[in-house]
């Protein structure tokens, strides 16, 4: 897979029982706006074109990345482009200050219209393919968010509803008041916790994954390292994986890794990637890639064929539960962190 394939050669993967056919890569634009330091916006938008341009259609992208900024980024890259040929997919709910702080979540439905009224001028666009709350508001019973959804699917202005770090009991009552298409949620070699209910759940229903930190934050990349200082605004500083006696022995798991993709003639995020694509094809990896380097890389797995003995030395090189240290520090992030 190179750079300058055409569109119509990348494998798509159905979104659920309900949701669109997208690429079977999903490229998430977080990093090119927010907490992981800063990036090159002209990079970034080259970054996009060449996604598109390898087939890549599914793009993620939240509200409150930057601020904005994610959004009217995403739509500077589209311009002069196809609009039908990008699924947009958009988190909202997740409210900011002017620090960059986090103050919670907001799912009300006056809320929601008031998020997507700006998210629709931001891109520049009459509609979003797939709206999602960012993760669940304690204060509002999930019928009323995915309710609001419906409305706004009835009106035009979002094709599907989608759900973000949300558990099984969840899904089930958000999927009684209308189709949800897909779950966006932490999905890795390292980051395993929804096997045991939330994807069986979302089989049962007809729910596609979008999995996020397929490389764990660029821990799986196979770039990361012990010597390694994160940038200023980059959140990685603060996150346990990355710290301490955790990085080492985290690390260790990587060169474990990278073993198994040197006898499969591919890197460590390679591997990676193909990993979670070979967990199912109900399942859509999104990378994060910010440079076009990044993003070929990640393209670089799509031909990766892992059969059952290279699946049984990956389990073998990074076990279910090896993982170092938590996904997120508690005191910054606990007002957004998942259901789960």
């Amino acid at each position: 897979m190179v750079l300058g394939m055409a569109t119509d050669t990348m494998t798509t993967r159905p979104l659920g029982t309900s949701g669109p056919r997208v690429s079977a890569l999903g490229l998430g634009l977080m990093g090119m706006s927010d907490l992981y330091g800063p990036a090159d916006e002209a990079e970034s938008v080259n970054t996009i074109h060449a996604a598109l341009d390898a087939g890549i259609t599914l793009l993620d992208t939240g509200d409150f990345y930057g601020m904005g900024h994610n959004e009217l980024l995403l739509r500077d890259a589209l311009k002069g482009r196809d609009r039908d040929n990008a699924v947009i997919s958009v988190k909202f709910g997740a409210l900011r200050d002017a620090t960059g702080g986090w103050n919670g979540v907001d799912t009300r439905p006056i809320a929601i219209k008031n998020f997507l009224a700006y998210t629709l001028k931001r891109l520049g666009t009459d509609h979003v393919d797939i709206y999602r709350p960012a993760r669940l508001d304690p204060n509002v019973p999930i019928e009323e968010t995915v309710g609001a959804l419906a409305d706004l699917v009835k009106a035009g202005y979002v094709r599907h509803v989608g759900l973000s770090e949300v558990g099984a009991s969840t899904l089930r009552r958000a999927a009684a008041v209308h189709p949800i298409a897909d779950l966006q949620i932490e999905y890795s070699l390292i980051s395993r916790g929804i096997e045991r209910d939330i994807l069986p759940t979302a089989r049962e229903l007809g729910i596609g994954i979008t999995a996020y930190g397929v490389l764990s934050r660029g821990l799986l990349s196979g770039h990361w390292s012990r010597e390694r200082a994160t940038a200023p605004g980059d959140f990685r500083g603060h996150l346990p994986r990355f710290a301490g006696d955790n990085l080492d022995r985290n690390l260790a798991l990587v060169e474990a890794l990278r073993e198994v993709g040197q006898d499969k003639g591919a890197s460590v995020a390679q591997i990676a990637v193909a990993w979670a694509l070979a967990q199912g094809g109900d399942i859509v990896p999104l990378v994060g890639a910010r440079t076009r380097a990044r993003l070929e890389e990640s393209l670089g797995a799509l031909p990766v064929v892992l059969t059952e003995t290279d699946l049984a030395r990956i389990a073998s090189a990074v076990p279910a539960g090896a993982v170092s240290g938590d996904r997120y520090d508690p005191h910054s992030m606990s007002a957004l962190d998942s259901e789960r």
